[in-house]
C-alpha cells in the first residue's frame, strides 16, 4: 500500500514542498531514497524505538521512502514524524485520515515526544501558497507558524497527539494569533537608550545622520571612549519595523532556529555583534546546503564590528559585495541561494595599537609608521563603502558627571522618521530603494544636486584628500540625508561641508 504526505525543505529563507511516499512490498529492510542526509537515514532507529514504545511494531517487509523531487538533497531530523505516519498507515496499523492534505513536520524523540525544528515560518508560507488545509508541527514552533494566516497551525507535543487528530478521536484546535496585535504592542522596544549618554554630542549628530539614511559608520577612538555604549544605541533611533521588514527578519530567524520555544513575529531591529575570531562563512553564509550568516541576521538593523582591525582580513573582503547590493549570493555546485543583507555596519576600532594616537590627554607610543600599518588591516574599498567615519573622544569627567538632561532616543527618532518619510516619498516609485544610502550612482547624479560652489568644495576635497570616486558618491549621499534632517529640498555648502568632515579615514589625512 502506497501512503503520501507533505514536508518542507527550506533553501535560503524560502521553502519548497516535499513529498513523503512510503511503500511496503515483499522483501526485508528500509530503504531510503530521494537524497536524504545521514540525518534522515538515521530516523530509522529513531522510527523503530518509537513505533514500539507506542504498542505498534516496523513491519518485516520491504519498506520504500521516496523524498521527491528526488534531485534535491533534504537534510535535518524533522522528517521523522510524517515518515512514521506514512508508515504506520502503509502497514495497515493506523486508517489515518486526510495526510494528503497536511504538511507535516516534527523530530521525533525515543519515546515519541516531538522537537523543534528550523524553517517552520518559510514552510508555513509555502503550504498556504500551495493551498493546503493545514501544517502539524511541534508545539514549540507552532506561533512562529502561526504568524501566517488562512492556514490551519495544528500545534503537537507527540507521536500519540498527531495520531489521534488524524485519525478523527481527537480535535485539536488550530492555533490562531493576531499578527497586527502582538506586532503593535511590542514593536520597539529597547532597553538601552541615548539618555543615558552623557556628552559626545557631536558623535550623537553622526550616527542621527547615519540612521536618517541607512548610512554605514565607522568610530575610531581610544579605550574606553564609549564607542560600543552608543553602537548598542542605535537600534532605538532606527524608525520601528514596518510588518514587511519584521516578516522578512523572522523568516531569516526561523531558518537558523534563533527565534526560540515561543518564537513569534519579531517586532525590534536586530542588533548583531560576532566575536572578531568569526569565519568567512559565519560572517556570510554558507554551508553544504548554505545557512545564513552574521550579516543576514543583521537584516534591516545594525551588524556592529568591534575592533574592525582585529578581523581577519578574508572575513572583511567577503562584506564588500554585500554592502554594495544588500544581499548575499552563495552558490554551490547544485544549488545557489540569495540571503537578504541590508543592514547597516556600525564599525569600531582603536586609531593605533597602543590606542592612544590623537587622544587629549595620554600619549601615542606608536610611531607614523605603526599606526598607518594598523590601518592598513581595513582595506580601502571596505573603508570607501563606509560613509561616515566618526573620531570619538574620551568624554571629560565635568561633563560626564553633569546633572544636565540629555536627549532621549525617542527625540533623535522622532527626527530620523521625518527625515525617512521625505526618503519614502522621493523614492516612491523606485521599487526595492528606501532610503538615500541605497541609491545607485546613476539615480545620485539627478538626485544629489549642488551649486557651483558646492562643486567647487567638493572638487577641493577630492584633490586635498585623494578620495575616490565611491567616496564621491557617499558624500552627496550623506550631504543629502543631512539636508533631508535639515527639511531642506537642495543641499547647501553647509550640508556638504559637513559630509566631508566624515571623511577623516582616508588614508592620506590619518596617521600622517
Amino acid at each position: 500500500m502506497i501512503t503520501s504526505t507533505f514536508g518542507g525543505a527550506v533553501y535560503g529563507v524560502s521553502a519548497s514542498l516535499i513529498s513523503i511516499e512510503v511503500n511496503i512490498v515483499q522483501g526485508t529492510h528500509l530503504y531510503m531514497v530521494g537524497l536524504p542526509d545521514n540525518a534522515i537515514k538515521e530516523s530509522q532507529h529513531r522510527i523503530e524505538s518509537v513505533l514500539k514504545h507506542i504498542g505498534c511494531e516496523m513491519p518485516r517487509q520491504r519498506v520504500i521512502v521516496n523524498l521527491a523531487p528526488a534531485d534535491i538533497r533534504k537534510e535535518g531530523a524533522a522528517y521523522d514524524l510524517p515518515i512514521a505516519l506514512c508508515i504506520l498507515q502503509a502497514s495497515k496499523q493506523y486508517a489515518l485520515r486526510q495526510l494528503g492534505e497536511y504538511v507535516i513536520m516534527g523530530e521525533l524523540a525515543l519515546d515519541g515526544t516531538l522537537r523543534s525544528i528550523k524553517g517552520a515560518l518559510p514552510i508555513a508560507i509555502e503550504a498556504r501558497a500551495k493551498k493546503f488545509k493545514g501544517f502539524v508541527l511541534p508545539q514549540e514552533n507552532a506561533h512562529e507558524a502561526a504568524i501566517v494566516n488562512n492556514l490551519d497551525i495544528i500545534p503537537v507535543k507527540n507521536i500519540q497527539e498527531t495520531l489521534a487528530f488524524f485519525s478523527g478521536s481527537q480535535h485539536i484546535e488550530p492555533l490562531t494569533i493576531d499578527t497586527r496585535e502582538i506586532f503593535a504592542e511590542k514593536v520597539q522596544s529597547y532597553a538601552l537608550d541615548f539618555a543615558d549618554v552623557q556628552g559626545q554630542e557631536n558623535i550623537k549628530r553622526a550616527l542621527e545622520i547615519a540612521a536618517a539614511g541607512g548610512h554605514n559608520v565607522i568610530m575610531v577612538g581610544p579605550p574606553g571612549a564609549g564607542k560600543t555604549m552608543l553602537a548598542k544605541r542605535i537600534p532605538s533611533i532606527l524608525p520601528s519595523f514596518n510588518l514587511h521588514e519584521a516578516l522578512e527578519t523572522t523568516k531569516v530567524y526561523s531558518v537558523v532556529g534563533k527565534l526560540g520555544k515561543q518564537g513569534t513575529l519579531m517586532t525590534s531591529r536586530p542588533f548583531r555583534s560576532p566575536h572578531h575570531t568569526i569565519s568567512d562563512v559565519a560572517l556570510v553564509g554558507g554551508g553544504t546546503i548554505p545557512q545564513p550568516g552574521e550579516i543576514s541576521l543583521a537584516h534591516n538593523g545594525v551588524l556592529f564590528l568591534d575592533e574592525l582591525p582585529e578581523f581577519k582580513r578574508s572575513v572583511l573582503e567577503v562584506m564588500r559585495q554585500p554592502l554594495e547590493e544588500r544581499k548575499v549570493t552563495v552558490a554551490r555546485a547544485k544549488i545557489s541561494v540569495d540571503f537578504p543583507a541590508n543592514f547597516m555596519l556600525i564599525a569600531s576600532m582603536n586609531p593605533c595599537p597602543c590606542g592612544y594616537y590623537n587622544h587629549p590627554s595620554k600619549e601615542c607610543v606608536c610611531p607614523p609608521s605603526a599606526v598607518q600599518r594598523y590601518l592598513n588591516k581595513v582595506s580601502g574599498p571596505l573603508l570607501d563603502r563606509i560613509d561616515l567615519h566618526i573620531e570619538v573622544t574620551p568624554v571629560p569627567f565635568d561633563e560626564m558627571t553633569a546633572k544636565r538632561k540629555v536627549e532621549d532616543s525617542a527625540a533623535i527618532q522622532a527626527r530620523v522618521i521625518e527625515a525617512r518619510n521625505i526618503q519614502q516619498e522621493r523614492f516612491k516609485k523606485h521599487s526595492g530603494i528606501y532610503t538615500n544610502a541605497m541609491m545607485p550612482s546613476a539615480m545620485v547624479k539627478d538626485i544629489c544636486c549642488i551649486s557651483k560652489l558646492g562643486q567647487n568644495l567638493l572638487k577641493t576635497a577630492m584633490e586635498r584628500l585623494g578620495l575616490s570616486a565611491r567616496a564621491y558618491d557617499r558624500i552627496l549621499k550623506v550631504s543629502r540625508t543631512i539636508a533631508d534632517l535639515a527639511n531642506s529640498e537642495t543641499i547647501g555648502e553647509n550640508h556638504l561641508a559637513e559630509a566631508i568632515h566624515y571623511r577623516s579615514l582616508d588614508r592620506q589625512t590619518w596617521g600622517s
